[in-house]
């Protein structure tokens, strides 16, 4: 009997210490549970700021939740089944969320997909309207790209329009323009100079052409680059280097696909500089040797700057 009493009272007390380390045990789960759905929510208010594309799954089971009474006198759940039920409701919401940042990934990489695309067809359309326009030499050299041939005077930009020079941009400006990378490093160094040019950024334009001319004196592009270095100056207000660059791009390089050019922007640099007899001069040298070359449309701006120029 003794030892039964014994055997008794060590079950209790094995039971009794037990109890405490159990709720031990579920007290610090639920702090777990506690930390795992607030650090869910503030991933969510993070990733989906407002609830945008994500409707937020709030937990069947909140802490602090009473238990149901049945009316037997017995909870209707213990702490653990809702502790479980809190744990199911947070991989519900990792669930949703993880399938709403996949479907906006997915979007976004369509997105630029699309874009890509997008700028690649903008660009050659860029490419054949600024090679296919009436240029002043009759176009693009055969095999060359088309990006190469400003606008004439007289268009918004140039430097016989309002607000020639406005284009004296920000350093900032300037390096947000993309540099294009095609494996020609001439050609690459030109078309970003043209495209500083084109943007307006009149200063940085210039020092990267000058590098054209200097680096790649050889290439094809030269012409064009000490060319369009004249046409930036003229841009810019400042006639008298345009005059320079461009009477040196027609000295040094008569051969050069933009040296007609040249001579005929000179002449418009020297209408700016007051010196109509002079512009005269460089017209009928533009005819006397580039006559057979030039095109229709250059021949009648010709004309047409004579006639302003007065020339006899």
């Amino acid at each position: 009997m003794r030892h039964i009493l014994v055997a008794a009272l060590a079950a209790v007390g094995i039971a009794g210490s037990a109890a405490p380390a159990l709720a031990q045990s579920q007290s610090q789960l639920a702090a777990r549970v506690d930390r795992l759905e607030s650090e869910m929510h503030a991933v969510q208010r993070k990733v989906f700021p407002g609830g945008a594309g994500l409707n937020y799954i709030q937990p069947e089971i909140t802490p602090g939740q009473p238990a149901q009474d049945q009316g037997y006198g017995t909870p209707a759940s213990s702490p653990l089944t809702d502790l479980t039920a809190r744990v199911a409701s947070l991989e519900q919401q990792m669930s949703s969320m993880t399938n709403a940042i996949e479907e906006t990934q997915h979007r976004l990489q369509i997105l630029e997909t699309d874009f890509a695309n997008y700028r690649k067809v903008t660009d050659q359309r860029l490419a054949t309207l600024e090679g296919g326009a009436t240029g002043l030499t009759g176009g693009v050299a055969a095999g060359g790209p088309a990006i190469d041939t400003p606008p004439p005077l007289g268009v918004p930009g140039s430097a016989g329009s309002a607000g020639a020079g406005a284009g004296s941009g920000s350093a900032d400006a300037a390096a947000a323009i993309e540099k294009p990378n095609t494996g020609d490093p001439a050609e690459d160094a030109y078309i970003y100079g043209y495209r500083l040019w084109a943007a307006k950024q009149y200063p940085a334009a210039e020092a990267q052409l000058k590098s054209v001319v200097q680096k790649y004196p050889d290439s094809r592009r030269a012409s064009y680059a000490q060319n369009l270095l004249g046409r930036a100056y003229l841009d810019d207000g400042k006639p008298s280097l345009a005059s320079i660059a461009f009477y040196d791009n027609y000295k040094k390089m008569p051969d050069g696909e933009r040296a007609p050019d040249s001579l005929y922007y000179l002449a418009q640099a020297l209408m700016q500089l007051k010196k109509p007899a002079d512009a005269c001069k460089v017209y009928s040298e533009l005819s006397d040797v580039y006559g057979d070359k030039i095109s229709a449309s250059m021949k009648a701006d010709i004309a047409q700057g004579r006639r302003v120029a007065q020339c006899k």
